[in-house]
């Protein structure tokens, strides 16, 4: 898949990840709009939350009273990257000039993405999604475009896209709909540009859609209207135009579903209850035999997913101060209950890839989640896992205990490494997903590390390391970790003594 990043800007994408590069900013080269435009509309999802305060994430366009049209990586936030189903606690707001106030807001109800960063058939040239709205709005909808426009249509384009790069900066997320002209550039123009798309904006980017106008509009004219030509998916580069997807194209896909005559069915969502999102790693709540409902809850996850600098190789962080937001999910993947990280008590990366973390929320408090228990037996050849993604469950089998495994300077011992099956086949993004033991609610293991390309014992790269010293390495196995030795070294309170008999933690 291309190298492309996607106009959304800091928003997380919970469907398999997309390699991303810098992404331009703004409506750039344009001004305020003076008129509102009935059909156009800010999606404003409630989880993930946009990261400004407006809560606008995307744009969108009134199709019909109850249906809006955006990109498919817009929907993508919903917890495991569906095509098709029910999310919560999305809404928009149509036919305003501002994101904050005015036009009409409608809470989305279902969601139909065309296509999905994992699809066969292609994602670029085919990021749209409809979304359905609860209630009707009384918003004059925009009609899709006759036909695909020429080189050199002029068009216009819309949107709250950031106007500049710092998103820590409230200033940077315009809460006024901005509007420039500009022309359909010749597709040479954006030569990462896919079959099905648009090539918009002035040729050395000066006129363009940028971050968070991902979902907005390029309108033709015709006649006394505007028409719907493309969506925002994706910069073709930096400084440079912007390539959307050409709406007319799928309108036959589009008006299938609104008509009710080709609605595609929902998808079967996993049971993703109890992963935590730690935004690139995952984590999972465990207790020990020696928990206590008052005590603080434990996170566990990688060493490598820690905040901050790795532990060295052959030592270990111990005791730091820490602050994130721990998410844990419900069945579906939304929040069942959040609590936050405010220490690592331990993490390392040598013997084995750990990190545990102290909660500011008792095991009592987080009674309504799912909170796994630690194991003391080992993983053994032949033993099935299931890999608890915050997406998906993947069901896996031990093929074999590794006695050591090298990657990046750093060696783990009695590793686990998957049976290569359809089934079980982790991605960048999973490191820190618990393994789970048959009964769904023992962790055995913890998954942390696949090579990439068959080099032997670079990062991204592990071999493995026999008892006679023979090295072997081999592109596309995953393995996990050891975890059986963590109970030994956790204390009453919800604290790690790596003096206490029976601890073998790397101190």
């Amino acid at each position: 898949m291309r190298s492309r990043s996607l106009l959304i800007g800091a928003l997380l994408v919970l469907a398999a990840p997309l390699t991303v590069a810098a992404p331009a900013q703004a409506i750039l080269g344009g001004t305020e709009s003076t008129k509102a435009y009935s059909f156009m509309g800010s999606f404003q999802p409630a989880f993930p939350r946009p990261p400004r305060p407006d809560g606008h994430g995307c744009g969108v366009e009134v199709l019909a009273p109850q249906w809006v049209l955006t990109a498919s990586h817009c929907a993508g936030r919903n917890p495991t990257g569906a095509r098709t189903g029910v999310p919560r606690g999305w809404q928009v707001r149509v036919g305003s000039l501002d994101t904050t106030s005015g036009g009409e807001v409608a809470e989305v109800d279902h969601y139909y993405r065309l296509a999905t960063s994992a699809d066969d058939g292609g994602f670029w040239g085919r990021d749209l999604a409809l979304l359905h709205l609860r209630t009707p709005v009384r918003a004059r909808p925009v009609p899709i475009a006759r036909a695909t426009p020429a080189d050199g249509t002029p068009v216009r384009i819309l949107g709250w896209g950031m106007s500049c790069a710092d998103s820590t900066n409230p200033a940077c997320f315009p809460t006024r709909l901005r509007e420039a002209g500009t022309v359909v550039q010749p597709i040479s123009v954006c030569p990462v540009a896919s079959p099905g798309e648009l090539c918009v904006g002035s040729r050395d980017g000066s006129v363009a859609a940028g971050n968070m106008d991902s979902g907005g509009p390029a309108l033709v004219r015709e006649g006394d209207r505007w028409a719907l030509a493309g969506v925002v998916s994706g910069p073709a580069g930096d400084q440079a135009p912007t390539l959307y997807t050409e709406v007319t194209r799928h309108a036959d896909w589009i008006r299938g579903i609104i008509s009710g005559t080709a609605v595609p069915p929902d998808d079967v969502i996993p049971d993703v209850e109890g992963a935590v999102d730690l935004n690139g790693c995952v984590g999972s709540v465990v207790s020990t035999p020696v928990s206590r409902p008052h005590d603080p809850a434990l996170l566990l996850t990688n060493g490598h997913c820690v905040q901050g600098p790795w532990p060295a190789p052959g030592a270990a962080l111990v005791d730091q101060p820490a602050g994130f937001p721990v998410p844990i999910a419900d069945p579906q993947g939304y929040p069942r209950a959040t609590a936050r990280a405010n220490r690592l008590l331990y993490a390392t990366l040598t013997g084995t890839d750990i990190a545990l973390y102290r909660l500011d929320k008792t095991y009592a408090q987080l009674r309504s989640a799912k909170v796994f228990r630690l194991t003391s037996t080992p993983v053994r050849a032949g033993d099935a896992v299931t890999l608890a993604a915050t997406s998906t469950r993947l069901h896996c089998t031990a093929e074999a205990v590794v006695p050591h495994l090298r990657e990046g300077g750093y060696e783990q011992h009695d590793s686990i490494r998957y049976a290569a099956t359809p089934d079980c086949a982790p991605w960048h993004g999973t490191s820190g997903a618990a393994l789970l033991a048959p009964d769904g609610r023992t962790v055995v293991g913890i998954h942390n590390t696949h090579n990439d390309s068959g080099e032997q014992c670079s990062a991204n790269n592990p071999c493995e390391v026999d008892s006679a010293g023979t090295v072997t390495s081999v592109r596309g196995r995953g393995y996990g970790q050891q975890v059986a030795g963590i109970a030994a070294c956790v204390v009453p309170g919800s604290t790690v003594d790596l003096s206490r008999p029976g601890c073998t933690l790397t101190s």
